[in-house]
């Protein structure tokens, strides 16, 4: 007999920008329509669902709630612990959830902290700094190379990331920094900008994790982007395709694979999730982040692959569900 599985999310539509409050606030935020299309796959798979919405929500209803598991789709509000609020509620309540738990989702939305650790256990990953205010920049600066992109600490899809992210020199890095400190009030992760080819690779697993087909990204119909990367503003535009399969060599599939499988291991992600990455002129994968929250949209990796795989997107979400069930060994 199928669980009952109960669903956690944060929706767009729940919240309105407030005056002040840069557009992309709520980027990664669902859509209801995604999650409406996750309950009805689910339920397409013969699961009872249950919608339980937001923390806020949650802390309401988990004295009483009648499901077998949770399915933690929830990004949460405020700082940089606000993925892990989720998890750290149903775990001190005894109710198990398919995903990450509340420190891999702690520490990977955390750019920095993840970088940290992808370079302690052997990832690649571009050389950066952290910076808090332009003035801090002459300082830290001798070990890094332009051009360099600038991105918020701790934020995801693609937040503070337009044309004006990467830089070529030090007035325009000073320029960039000193907005977007100022913009989010947050400080920010500059790196070593990485001109080639980008791509992005789903895993699904525990023990032994399963990479899927490595999706390529295509801007302006180009593959080999050079200087062109992923922004907020291309996220929901035409310019932006994703192809799977790729249209690389196999010794770069297999580099690409065998280094996303490394950097979900390194950071302990559990059940299911996404590794990004930028591959240099040389053929050289650089990760620049993992998500152990990636998009369950129709436009996204996941439904890109099931298709790739001869799969429907129920039957790739009742993958990732299984080896949620199977870890608690309830399935």
């Amino acid at each position: 007999m199928k669980k009952t599985i109960g669903l956690t999310y944060d929706i767009k539509e729940d919240h309105r920008l407030q005056e002040g409050q840069p557009k992309d606030t709520y980027a990664e935020f669902d859509p209801k329509h995604v999650i409406d299309n996750v309950v009805t796959s689910l339920e397409q798979c013969g699961y009872k669902v249950i919608r339980i919405g937001n923390v806020h929500s949650l802390l309401k209803q988990v004295g009483n709630l009648p499901v077998d598991i949770v399915f933690n789709l929830a990004e949460g509000i405020g700082s940089r612990n606000r993925e892990s609020q989720v998890p750290m509620i149903l775990e001190m309540n005894g109710i198990p959830y398919i995903g990450s738990d509340a420190l891999t989702l702690g520490l990977t939305l955390d750019k920095i902290i993840a970088k940290k650790i992808f370079i302690s256990e052997g990832v690649p990953t571009p050389r950066f700094i952290e910076l808090k205010s332009a003035e801090e920049i002459e300082r830290n600066m001798d070990h890094l190379q332009f051009p360099l992109i600038v991105k918020l600490r701790y934020e995801g899809s693609s937040k503070g990331l337009d044309e004006g992210a990467r830089v070529a020199n030090i007035d325009e890095l000073r320029n960039r920094v000193g907005k977007i400190v100022n913009t989010y009030n947050e400080s920010v992760l500059v790196e070593e900008f990485i001109r080639g080819t980008e791509f992005t690779v789903g895993i699904i697993g525990n023990e032994n994790p399963e990479a899927l087909p490595i999706v390529q990204v295509q801007i302006d119909n180009k593959l080999d982007l050079q200087d062109m990367f992923y922004t907020f503003a291309r996220i929901s535009s035409d310019k932006l395709k994703y192809i799977c399969p790729p249209k690389i060599t196999d010794e770069l599939y297999k580099k690409i694979e065998d280094c996303a499988i490394k950097a979900y291991k390194s950071v302990e992600c559990r059940d299911f999730g996404r590794v990004d990455f930028r591959v240099d002129d040389k053929g050289n994968p650089y990760v620049l982040e993992i998500n152990p929250l990636p998009s369950l949209s129709n436009e996204d990796t996941f439904m890109i692959t099931a298709r790739v795989l001869g799969m429907t997107f129920p039957e790739m979400l009742d993958k990732i569900i299984t080896t949620g069930l199977k870890r608690y060994g309830i399935a």
